[in-house]
């Protein structure tokens, strides 16, 4: 994997200087209107995990854009399935990211949004007790919430039997979380995807072949294809970061 090596842009203007965390975060910019964006990582070969976890195919370039991709959000997505899974803590930052937060005129921490059609959730979890902002659980009518979950966490039900996942983004637009970033997993991404709510994809692909077995990034139902733009590429020794909006 990639180890201490920095970051550089291949594309558009390839440049050999290293890219320090100002110049990373320019290329991924904020947007003047709602604006969702996803972060995946995936090997050569389409993995989206090894050895059942994300974290296999990660790298300490890899990990320092998604720190800042967690920087310039609003609220944090992601699947119960995945905070299960990965082992999701509280979503934290830094002073030196809470300083910048400030100064742009956003809450010290983003929220964390998890996304459950079943609600099987266990409260005691560090990813609520520990949350410095309380998170907010996009649900539907009919699902029974676990006892003690209200307490740590908002839950916002769209949807009678199906979470409705455009109600519930324009819900999360109205309280201000209008710069949404999604971190999987795939089902969710599949839903997002059906439901036409992808604005960008960051993908980093992992200079490694896994073989057969693991899933996609993205898991479902089967929907027509969506066209996509290449905004730039990023290379860390042999690791791409690649980003594409609408």
């Amino acid at each position: 994997m990639s180890g201490n090596v920095g970051i550089t842009r291949v594309w558009p203007g390839p440049a050999t200087a290293a890219l320090d965390d100002s110049a990373l975060i320019t290329l991924y910019p904020r947007t003047d209107r709602p604006h969702l964006r996803t972060n995946f990582v995936a090997s050569i070969d389409g993995a989206v995990e090894l050895d059942g976890h994300s974290a296999g195919l990660s790298s300490r370039p890899d990990k320092r854009v998604f720190g800042l991709l967690r920087m310039v959000c609003d609220a944090l997505l992601v699947g119960a399935g995945t905070l299960r899974n990965e082992g999701y803590r509280a979503v934290r930052l830094d002073e030196r990211r809470r300083a910048w937060r400030r100064e742009h005129g956003l809450a010290d921490y983003p929220t964390l949004v998890v996304v459950s059609r079943a609600l099987n959730l266990d409260p005691s979890s560090a990813a609520f007790t520990d949350a410095p902002v309380r998170p907010v659980v996009l649900t539907h009518q009919r699902a029974d919430a676990p006892p003690g979950l209200a307490d740590v966490a908002d839950l916002l039900r769209c949807g009678e039997e199906q979470v409705d996942l455009a109600a519930g983004l324009t819900e999360l637009h109205r309280r201000g979380h209008r710069q949404l970033l999604c971190e999987g997993g795939p089902h969710l991404f599949g839903s997002l995807t059906a439901a036409d709510l992808v604005d960008e994809v960051c993908l980093t692909v992992a200079p490694m072949l896994t073989g057969p077995g693991a899933g996609r990034i993205t898991a479902g139902e089967t929907t027509g294809p969506r066209g996509m733009a290449l905004r730039h590429v990023l290379a860390a020794a042999d690791e791409l970061l690649l980003r594409y909006t609408r």
